[in-house]
């Protein structure tokens, strides 16, 4: 605990996710105390043309009270 999930436009490099999924391995260890080992991330590339039926209309619009941090904001 916890699994992370990050979705984002396809383009990023291998190295690239890999530095942010430890990015976010060290956020969650310094900000919740969990240790490294209960910590995974999973990153989920979107084509740019799927992101509104894929990511925002189901994630962000259907599931308002799971969103901390809104787009623009």
């Amino acid at each position: 605990m916890p699994h992370v999930i990050v979705k984002l436009y396809s383009g990023r490099s291998d190295e690239q996710k890999k530095l942010l999924a430890n990015e976010i391995t060290k956020t969650i260890m310094a900000t919740l105390g969990s240790k490294e080992d209960a910590i995974s991330v999973g990153i989920e590339d979107v084509e740019p043309t799927e992101w509104s039926e894929r990511v925002h209309k189901p994630d962000v619009l259907g599931k308002p009270e799971t969103i901390y941090k809104r787009p623009g904001g």
